[in-house]
C-alpha cells in the first residue's frame, strides 16, 4: 500500500501479456484493488479484443470494459531491443500474467524455469483452456468450449430444449477470478518465502469447480443432473413464476419459515400443513405439484403487486430484470456498481464498478480510461530508467 492510494494492492506492479477475456478479467480485478497493470501488447494490432465490436469513436467497447485502469506499451518480443525492455519490466515487476497456449511463453524464452532463475521473486500467473499438464494441454479453447466440456451447458436451459450457453462468458470469467485469487495467494506466500511461484489455472478445471453440488451428487449417487429452467435442483419453491400481466417473478422460499410466509401472502395457508409440502425435502420431491399450486395463485395479480406484498412479508423475491433494468436499480447506484470514466474517443464510458468493498478504502475519485495501443510507452520507459 502506498501513502496516496489506500487500496491493498497499491505498490504492486503487474505485467499483463493477456488478451481478450480470461486474463484481462484477472488483471482488471487486480487493477481495481490498486495494482499498477502494464499491458504489454504485440504490435501492430495489440490485444485481439481491440478488434471486437461494438465500436464507439473507433474504440472497442469490449476492450474498454475490461481494460480501463491499465497502461499499454507495445513490444515485439522477437526483437532484441524490445526484449531488453521487456526484461527490464520483468526485473521491476511483481507479477507476470499470461494466457497463451501452454508452451508459447517458453518458446519465446520466458518459460517458468527461465523466469524463476532470473527473477526469483516474480509471480507467474497463467490461464489456458486446459492447463499446463494433461493430454489436452496444447488444444485451443474459448469460453463456449469450456462451458460445453465442463458440463455447465448440460445444466442450462429448459428440460424440453437443447443445452444453452450461459448468457455471459462464465468459462473465461471464472478462470479470471480463480487466477486473481491465485495471484493474491502467491503474493501472500512471497512475504514469508521471498520467492515467487507459478500459478496454473485451466478454464476446464474452473468449470468443474463451479458445478456446485451437481458434481458431488452425480459422483456419490450416480444421478445425472439435467436442465431445470429456473428451478433449483434441491430447494423448492426456488424459481420464476408468471404473474397476471405476463411478467416473471422469482421466488426463493425453500426454508420452512419463508414457505409459510409465502403461503399466507398467496392466500393459500392450507399448503403449509399439506404433507406433500410440509418439509424442505417433501417440497423437493413434490416440486411439480407445488409449482402447479403456486403458479395458479400467482396468476391472480400483477408482478408489481406480488413483489410489494412478498417484500413486505420478508419473502425473498425479485423481478426478472433486463440489463437496462438492472443497471438503473437504486441499489446498484447505492453500491457504486456503475461508474463513468471520461474517455477521449468514447466520451462518457460506463463500466461496472468494483464489487469488492473494503472498509476504510474509499472508491477512487478518478479512473484511467482504457489505453490506446502503446499510449504509455514514454511513461513506462521513464519509470524503468528510475527503477
Amino acid at each position: 500500500m502506498t501513502g496516496s492510494d489506500p487500496r491493498p494492492l497499491a505498490g504492486v506492479t503487474v505485467v499483463d501479456l493477456t488478451r481478450v477475456l480470461a486474463g484481462p478479467y484477472c488483471t482488471l480485478v487486480l487493477a481495481n484493488l490498486g495494482a499498477r497493470v502494464i499491458k504489454v501488447e504485440r504490435p501492430p494490432d495489440g490485444d485481439d479484443a481491440r478488434g471486437i465490436g461494438p465500436f464507439v469513436g473507433g474504440k472497442s467497447l469490449y476492450f474498454a470494459a475490461l481494460n480501463h485502469g491499465k497502461e499499454s506499451i507495445a513490444l515485439d518480443l522477437r526483437d532484441a531491443e524490445e526484449r531488453a525492455i521487456f526484461d527490464q519490466l520483468l526485473g521491476a515487476t511483481d507479477v507476470l500474467v499470461e494466457n497463451f497456449r501452454p508452451g508459447v511463453l517458453a518458446r519465446l524464452g520466458y518459460g517458468w524455469e527461465a523466469l524463476h532463475a532470473r527473477w526469483p521473486r516474480l509471480v507467474l500467473a497463467t490461464a489456458s483452456g486446459f492447463g499446463q499438464t494433461g493430454p489436452l494441454r496444447e488444444r485451443p479453447a474459448f469460453d463456449m468450449v469450456a462451458q460445453a466440456m465442463g458440463g455447465i451447458m448440460s445444466l442450462t436451459g429448459y428440460p424440453d430444449g437443447p443445452p444453452a450457453r450461459v448468457g455471459v462468458s462464465i468459462g473465461d470469467i471464472a478462470a479470471g477470478l480463480f487466477l486473481a485469487i491465485g495471484v493474491l495467494a502467491a503474493l501472500h506466500a512471497r512475504r514469508d518465502s521471498g520467492e515467487g511461484t507459478m500459478i496454473d489455472v485451466a478454464m476446464l478445471d474452473c468449470q468443474l469447480a463451479i458445478l456446485e453440488n451437481a458434481l458431488t451428487t452425480h459422483l456419490v449417487t450416480g444421478a445425472l443432473p439435467g436442465r431445470l429452467g429456473t428451478r433449483h435442483p434441491n430447494i423448492a419453491p426456488f424459481q420464476a413464476f408468471e404473474a397476471a400481466d405476463g411478467r416473471q417473478v422469482v421466488i426463493c422460499a425453500g426454508h420452512d419459515p419463508q414457505f409459510s410466509k409465502l403461503c399466507e401472502v398467496l392466500g393459500r395457508p392450507e399448503l403449509i400443513g399439506d404433507p406433500r409440502f410440509d418439509t424442505t425435502d417433501a417440497r423437493r420431491r413434490h416440486v411439480d405439484q407445488l409449482e402447479i399450486e403456486l403458479a395458479a395463485a400467482l396468476r391472480s395479480r400483477t408482478a408489481a403487486d406480488w413483489l410489494e406484498r412478498l417484500e413486505h412479508a420478508g419473502v425473498p423475491c425479485a423481478p426478472v430484470n433486463t440489463v437496462a433494468d438492472a443497471v438503473r436499480d437504486p441499489q446498484v447506484a447505492a453500491r457504486n456498481m456503475v461508474v463513468e470514466i471520461p474517455d477521449p474517443a468514447i466520451g462518457r464510458l460506463a463500466v461496472a464498478g468494483n464489487p469488492i468493498k473494503l472498509a476504510g478504502v474509499p472508491e477512487p475519485d478518478a479512473r484511467r480510461p482504457p489505453p490506446d495501443l502503446d499510449a504509455d510507452r514514454g511513461a513506462v520507459l521513464a519509470w524503468l530508467r528510475r527503477s
